[in-house]
């Protein structure tokens, strides 16, 4: 595949499995973003949020690869898909400011993301930089507001264009409506815009998504009684019975 108007293009199945409601996968992140940030139409897979030490080595990398394909394009679609309000209007997140990049560096590099989306994304990148090389004589990012507005109208008529914008549509909403520990929101931004109060308690270390089962596991354990084979001359005899002790 060579641009994303090929015509033997066909939605991958990681692509598809977002737009099923009633896949596993998609459920969890639902309800993960529900109660986050409220109800949302996002169908995307769960993420893993991440340690600040994570956090910042994640950043220090970005910081050195953000000048150069692909997170420089990267950044500059996800800056015209979100982009900074005007001054004469009511001030609103952005994808700067919701740190979008970082949290899609993440997605690409620390969570488990399956490998056919981060090879999609990153050709992505190319594909669009071909198109606005043939249609307007630069690359995207040398392009005039007006020009990246009409390019990405372009390469949405496609399938695979489609597919591609909406996949960092869905990346961009995360970052806005997660909770901070999970790489976007700084502060709460998008919250805050959307004058929503996040769920409580919000996850911290020790309480965040990739460790519940470990806490929920330790429960069981503490709530497992002692089991012994009673001894008797019935057919019952060696049955393990829950032994029973008596309350104060």
């Amino acid at each position: 595949m060579k641009s994303f108007f090929d015509k033997n293009y066909q939605s991958p199945l990681w692509f598809m499995k977002k737009g099923d409601n009633k896949s596993e996968d998609n459920q969890s992140r639902r309800r993960f973003l529900k109660s986050a940030a409220g109800a949302t139409a996002i169908a995307v897979y769960p993420v893993m949020p991440l340690s600040a030490k994570q956090q910042e080595k994640a950043l220090v990398q970005l910081n050195k690869l953000r000048k150069t394909d692909p997170w420089l394009t990267l950044e500059a679609t996800l800056m015209h898909l979100l982009p900074e309000s005007e001054a004469s209007t009511e001030a609103s997140p952005s994808a700067k400011s919701i740190n979008a990049l970082a949290y899609l560096y993440q997605v690409m590099t620390v969570q488990p993301t399956e490998e056919e989306e981060k090879e999609f994304i990153i050709k992505g990148v190319g594909w669009l930089n071909g198109f606005a090389q043939s249609q307007q004589g630069k690359p995207f990012v040398q392009l005039s507001i007006k020009q990246k507005e009409v390019t990405l109208r372009g390469i949405s008529n496609s399938s695979a264009g489609s597919n591609w914008l909406s996949t960092l549509l869905a990346y961009i909403f995360e970052a806005m409506l997660a909770p901070p520990a999970y790489g976007g929101n700084p502060d709460g931004i998008g919250w805050q815009w959307l004058e929503h109060q996040g769920g409580f308690p919000l996850p911290k270390i020790g309480q965040r998504y990739f460790e519940l089962p470990l806490r929920g596991k330790a429960k069981n354990q503490i709530a497992i009684r002692a089991i012994e084979p009673v001894k008797s001359n019935t057919r019952l005899a060696n049955t393990p019975l829950i032994k029973r002790t008596n309350k104060a």
